[in-house]
Order: structure tokens, then C-alpha cells, then sequence
């Protein structure tokens, strides 16, 4: 047994007699525990990538996207990579549709943090969950906001009419 000296600052400090090492190891294994606890409350948001291509078949198209919805639905963050290889980077509209097709099907559970870029030869989007979305997310807008709308003109009234050149004849 030792003696511990419990509070220093009282008037007269208080001791205590108690096995120290004991007691230092159970404050230890207390730690551990509540350590253990909060690792265990918190998600670390992870960044998984899905990769697809062109001439993705119509089945392997609904595969990748469940799996988009999946890695969303569990809060981890998904970059959609979209390989090009030879002269398909030339039909980058072919990947836009595509990745639109995937930020659509996912839509109620993703918002898109990247818009869609090409890199390369991949074309690359970055989806995040809406739970852990902030205020200063993309939302639903899917495609690049385009220049305003033309204004249209004011109505000028017509000109007078220029009385035509008299014709003469040189005959």
C-alpha cells in the first residue's frame, strides 16, 4: 500500500492509502475504453473510386451505379473516373452523359463536390454524400452554368423610308 496524496490544495491536504500502481493502471485501461468508444462513433469520410468506361454495357452500367449508391449511402465520398483509351477522348459528350446518368441515379444521395473534368485521358467527378454536406455544396445542377440568356432588344421604330432613285434613261 502507499500513500497518495489525493488534494494538494486543501488546508490540510488529503492522503490516501491505496495500491498506486494498481490504481495507475485501471486510470489507463478507463482511458483505453473511452478512447476505444469515440473511434468507434466516428466515420473517417473516405475517398473510393468507381472506374467506367464509354462502351459500358447497359448491366455493368447498373452495377457501378449501385455501387456509387453504396459507397454513398455508407458516407464515404466517390470519385467517378471515366477511362478514355485511344481516340474515345474525342466523344467526351459519350462520358458526360454518362456521368450525368450516374450523378442522376444517385441523386437523392449525393450532391457533386467536383464537377466533371478532364484530366488527361480520364474524365474525373467527385460525388459527396448529402448528410455531411455543407450549405456550399453544387446541389442537383449537374451541367456547367451556361452564359446568361440573350436580353432581348427594344423595339426601335421602323426607319422613314428612303424615296427610291428616279431611273433615267440614257438611251
Amino acid at each position: 500500500m502507499d500513500l497518495v496524496e489525493v488534494s494538494p490544495q486543501t488546508k490540510p491536504p488529503v492522503c490516501r492509502l491505496m495500491d498506486y500502481g494498481k490504481w495507475k493502471y485501471e486510470a489507463a485501461k478507463k482511458n483505453r475504453e473511452a478512447a476505444k468508444v469515440t473511434s468507434q462513433r466516428k466515420k473517417v469520410q473516405e475517398i473510393r473510386e468507381v472506374k467506367l468506361r464509354p462502351k459500358i454495357d447497359e448491366h455493368d452500367y447498373q452495377v457501378k451505379s449501385k455501387m456509387v449508391q453504396r459507397l454513398l449511402s455508407e458516407g464515404d465520398k466517390v470519385k467517378v473516373t471515366m477511362m478514355f483509351r485511344g481516340r474515345e477522348v474525342v466523344h467526351a459528350n459519350i462520358a458526360l452523359k454518362l456521368l450525368e446518368r450516374v450523378f442522376n441515379d444517385s441523386l437523392e444521395l449525393a450532391i457533386i463536390e467536383n464537377r466533371p473534368r478532364l484530366e488527361g485521358r480520364n474524365m474525373i467527378m467527385v460525388l459527396a454524400p448529402k448528410a455531411g454536406a455543407t450549405s456550399a455544396g453544387l446541389g442537383p445542377n449537374f451541367t456547367v452554368p451556361a452564359a446568361p440568356a440573350p436580353v432581348a432588344p427594344t423595339p426601335t421604330p421602323p426607319a422613314p423610308a428612303a424615296p427610291a432613285p428616279a431611273k433615267t434613261d440614257a438611251g
